[in-house]
């Protein structure tokens, strides 16, 4: 795929427009995993899907929406319980992870049981444990809706509002959720010098962390155990459950390290609530290749490194909130 065909500013980074996707991508960054050309950006389609994240209508009871259990003030991660509520006070197995950077994501939940973007949403959508909703219904209160008539014409010149226009638009708001413009990233412009213990914890990242989290998103999407106990009232044996392999028992998808602040609690289960405890596990772990064994100087240094991974642009971006407009929309249906 040809990335670049000219540049320019983008808040303080630089960054690089690409025709062929038609978002702005950070220049350091890989090429994408997604597939733009299935899916071509349209300002109207991220409206549409911008609307529909933040709307209840697509749960049993119009109750929770997608922004419910993934807040923008959280990085779209949750911050308010270990494991993700649903509908009925429901609870779900594992943490809420955070949306950003999804467009370099291979799979997508903690076990990978989704291989594409466009039908992530549909997980959540029907699962029990969180909206509890059919696709067949979901429809019908969108056709129900005046204001989704327009929505979808102004995206897709025709009022007809049809599964696949539901899930692309939502993938095209999912997209557009971009993280890069972090102290680290500023640093690496130029724009920004680290402190001495960010550079010596930037060191003791590269020496134990790097292989998983890899440079520029800190994380390889891969899976790996993460060397915690499982717990025996979730039983979650991660990706395992997808595929049977034993060899995959105790897989989970390597989380980001970028906007650590907002994303807490930490792990698939949630069981962390703070950077110390994270690290203070991996000191000790002896399920991994080795423990990091580091001293508390060393730790301190290593989370003030961490804490120049998080983006207040991305995090506090207007264009990423709730939209004003669909105020009393949900009242219709």
């Amino acid at each position: 795929m040809s990335r670049v065909l000219f540049c320019f500013f983008v808040f303080v980074g630089f960054a690089f427009y690409d025709s062929s996707i038609g978002i702005v991508t950070p220049y350091n960054f890989p090429d994408t995993e997604y597939n733009f050309s299935n899916n071509p950006i349209d300002e109207n389609k991220i409206s549409l899907g911008r609307s529909l994240f933040y709307d209840p209508i697509l749960s049993k009871d119009s109750a929770i929406s997608c922004a419910s259990c993934h807040s923008s003030f959280n990085a779209f991660a949750h911050t308010d319980h270990s494991l993700s509520h649903g509908i009925n006070d429901s609870i779900g197995r594992r943490n809420a992870p955070a949306l950003f950077n999804l467009a370099w994501h291979k799979s997508f939940m903690w076990d990978g049981a989704i291989n594409h973007l466009d039908m992530q949403s549909l997980a959540p959508m029907t699962s029990e444990l969180e909206m509890e909703e059919s696709l067949e219904h979901i429809l019908v209160k969108l056709r129900r809706s005046n204001y989704y008539k327009k929505k979808v014409y102004d995206a897709y010149n025709d009022s007809i509002i049809d599964t696949p226009k539901m899930l692309k638009s939502l993938s095209q708001f999912l997209l557009t959720l971009i993280s890069s413009n972090s102290k680290f990233d500023k640093v690496l412009k130029g724009e920004k010098r680290f402190t001495d213990k960010e550079k010596k914890g930037y060191l003791i990242y590269q020496n134990n962390c790097a292989q998983c989290h890899t440079q520029p998103l800190f994380s390889s999407y891969d899976f790996e155990t993460n060397g915690l106990a499982i717990d025996t009232t979730l039983n979650d044996y991660g990706k395992f459950e997808i595929s049977g392999n034993p060899k995959d028992s105790l897989l989970f998808k390597i989380p980001s390290l970028r906007n650590l602040s907002y994303t807490y609690p930490y792990m698939h289960d949630g069981r962390f609530n703070s950077l110390n405890q994270v690290i203070n596990h991996y000191d000790t772990d002896t399920v991994l290749f080795q423990s990091i064994q580091l001293n508390q100087t060393q730790k301190v240094d290593l989370i003030s490194f961490l804490l120049t991974l998080n983006d207040s642009i991305f995090v506090f971006d207007q264009k990423h909130r709730f939209p004003l407009e669909l105020i009393g929309q949900q009242y219709l249906y």
